[in-house]
Formats: C-alpha cells, sequence, structure tokens
C-alpha cells in the first residue's frame, strides 16, 4: 500500500464512519499500519482539502478523526436544509427520529441494528433539526456517541415530558421483532403529527 492509497482509504473510512469519527488506533488497526504513520498521513490529507478548498474537512474531536463540512460554506448548507423541496422529513429520518425517542440514549449503531440500514445521514438531519442531539458517549470500544431528542423535539409534539410518549408495548430485539419493531416505533409518531421542518424555528 502506497502513502497516497492510504491517504485515500483514510478518507473513506472517515466518511463512512460519520459523525463518531475513528480513533488513530483505529484507523491503525484497520489499515494494519503503524499509529504515527496514519497520524502524518491523515494531516497531510487534511492539509491537502484545506489547500484545495475541499468542500469537506477533517477535524479531530475528542481523540477521534472526523469529517467536517467546510465552515465558509454554512450559509448554502442552511439554505439547502431548510429549502421548500426538502420541507418534509423522510421517512428515514422520521423513522430515526421515534427509535431515537423511545431507546435513548442510543449510539447509531443501535439504531442500524433496529433499522437495518445506515442511519448516518438520518441522524445528522435531525441533529440539524435541533430535534437530536448527542448526549454522551457509550462505555464501549470507540466511545460511540449516544443520541436522545431535545427539548424542541418536546416544543413540536406538544410534550411535557418523554413519559408522554404513546406508549409502545415492550418488545425484545431479536432477528424476527427487528421489523416489527422499526414499523410500529415508526407510525406512533407519524400518527402523532406529521413533521415538517416549515413549523421549526430557524437555527
Amino acid at each position: 500500500m502506497t502513502f497516497k492509497q492510504m491517504k485515500s482509504i483514510i478518507e473513506g473510512l472517515l466518511f463512512v464512519a460519520g459523525d463518531e469519527g475513528l480513533e488513530a488506533k483505529q484507523l491503525a488497526e484497520v489499515l494494519e499500519t503503524d499509529t504515527m504513520l496514519v497520524r502524518e498521513a491523515v494531516t497531510e490529507l487534511k492539509r491537502e482539502l484545506e489547500e484545495q478548498d475541499r468542500g469537506v474537512r477533517i477535524a479531530e474531536i475528542a481523540g477521534a478523526f472526523r469529517m467536517t463540512s467546510n465552515p465558509d460554506h454554512a450559509p448554502y448548507l442552511q439554505r439547502l436544509a431548510y429549502s421548500p423541496t426538502r420541507s418534509n422529513l423522510s421517512q428515514a429520518a422520521i423513522e430515526t427520529l421515534s427509535i431515537i425517542a423511545y431507546r435513548q440514549p442510543i449510539t447509531r449503531v443501535e439504531i442500524e441494528t433496529i433499522r437495518g440500514v445506515s442511519s448516518d445521514r438520518a441522524i445528522q438531519t435531525l441533529v440539524a433539526k435541533q430535534l437530536v442531539e448527542e448526549v454522551g458517549r457509550a462505555d464501549a470500544v470507540g466511545r460511540p456517541i449516544l443520541y436522545g431528542t431535545t427539548k424542541m423535539f418536546l416544543d413540536y409534539f406538544g410534550l411535557k415530558s418523554l413519559e408522554d410518549l404513546p406508549a409502545v408495548e415492550s418488545l425484545t430485539v431479536s432477528e424476527t421483532d427487528l421489523e416489527e419493531e422499526t414499523r410500529l416505533l415508526f407510525q406512533k409518531l407519524q400518527d402523532a403529527k406529521q413533521l415538517t421542518i416549515d413549523d421549526l424555528p430557524p437555527i
């Protein structure tokens, strides 16, 4: 593996890792190489992205490297988030929101285990709309981010607290229950109110 190939692989790994990011040690294990070499590659990749004025950046947060957007592009990203053509949250976003609401605090991996598909984009959308936020780190390998709902979530659905959420039967998570549980959680919030970002205050 050449140094150039290593940088390319790291870029892809950080993209897939999403908000949780990856520590240098984790990258080194995946690449089967030295941690110092990984840090050198990340530093050079970070510099190249900045020098080329690319749309993404690499930041080190809480000991983990993660992909972030170019801060100079913030006005355009906000415009996209509140575009009329994107006024309705997708089914994936509402489904993810319902799972977080009933299972919080919960990690991205746990959400994806229930949904059976990648949920990184849906989570990012919910965080951007201030319906979901980071509430801590799980006591597990890599210290994954724990997500929970916000006060804005309660305000929108007219809830005094999470105890006022529609009752959900206690379901055990097994291979046969995942699809049914996802459907049930999604339907509970969808029936409560169809969520559109037009109703939300600007960030």
